[in-house]
């Protein structure tokens, strides 16, 4: 692999859904990769058994909390993935003690490859949550769209407090890079589903697998679900570091379903589920989301609704969860 590389890059978060994926892409690309955990006493074997990991993967523990933890994982990089983002999806801290934190943990990271001299593009993995919600009726949503977080507040969907957060994460990313000369780039994904190496069952698959984990409660998050298979999330991510002329925001999802043609795709697929019957759809609207910008740049998703759902059920049950 040593004709093939690309020098070093730096994702945070590595013990999570997509930015383990991510590790293991990268490797497959050439690149040595350096990654940060929070928890040294954590079972990171699955990160440490990738393909190539032994030769071009060097773990580092650094916390968001303490920002200054980073400069050593992100010391000699030319590439950064922001992906880490801590905490759960829901509302058990209050919102304006969780946000400041995280809004400084992200800036910190982002004074880290400022410092460091060699980062040439940091990739931040935002969220769909930063553009669906608003009120201004809007058919279809691209880049230019902001999730407005008084409305957020007024409607306290769950999640909320995650919502907030991540919009204003994004958005003071932004202004900071601006203002500072660091070229910034930030990935808008939908819900990522699909297989996954890390060892516990991703939030998100979970819930795109409702109805075939039978979790009714679930059901209210799916009126409307844009998704992307997690490797086309993981390879979008490693497009906008390579694309010279990548700038601003991009929107990436494969996928848009109501809970209603779900629920009959998964009941004609896998009729071995005992998959429910759901005519209507109830709660936030969702609208359609744009990829258009990734796409004419040249970036193609590979994976469709069948894909998602075979390989997530698939690892599922290779994990003994189904």
């Amino acid at each position: 692999m040593a004709g093939n590389d690309k020098g070093v890059v730096c994702v945070t978060g590595g013990t999570g859904f997509l930015a383990s994926w991510l590790i293991m892409k990268l490797l497959q690309n050439g690149y040595s990769v350096h990654t940060t955990i929070r928890d040294i006493n954590r079972d990171i074997s699955f990160l440490r058994n990738l393909p190539g990991a032994s030769e071009r993967l060097q773990i580092f523990v650094a916390d968001l909390e303490q920002p200054d933890s980073f400069d050593a994982a992100v010391e000699g990089c030319t590439g950064v993935f922001l992906v880490a983002h801590p905490g759960a999806f829901d509302d058990k801290e209050p919102e304006e003690m969780d946000t400041k934190r995280r809004v400084n943990g992200a800036l910190g990271i982002l004074k880290a490859c400022l410092n460091a001299k060699t980062v040439k593009r940091v990739v931040y993995t935002s969220s769909a949550f930063t553009v669906l919600f608003n009120d201004k009726g809007l058919d279809s949503i691209d880049e230019s769209a902001w999730t407005d977080v008084d409305f957020v507040k007024a409607l306290k969907p769950f999640g909320a407090s995650y919502i907030i957060t991540k919009t204003l994460i994004e958005n003071t990313c932004l202004e900071f890079a601006e203002k500072n000369g660091l070229d910034f780039v930030s990935l808008i994904p939908s819900m990522i589903t699909g297989p996954f190496i890390c060892p516990r069952c991703p939030g998100s698959v979970y819930t795109s697998l409702a109805m075939i984990f039978g979790d009714k409660d679930q059901y209210k998050n799916l009126t409307v679900a844009p998704m992307v298979h997690v490797d086309d999330a993981a390879s979008a991510h490693i497009f906008l570091l390579e694309y010279p002329e990548a700038k601003g925001r991009y929107i990436c999802s494969a996928v848009e379903i109501t809970v209603r043609e779900m629920s009959e795709f998964l009941s004609a697929r896998y009729p071995e589920y005992q998959i429910p019957k759901i005519d209507s759809s109830e709660g936030f609207k969702y609208y359609n989301l744009s990829s258009k910008k990734l796409l004419d740049s040249g970036f193609t998703c590979k994976n469709g609704l069948n894909e998602i759902y075979d390989e997530a059920i698939q690892c599922c049950k290779e994990k003994g969860l189904l």
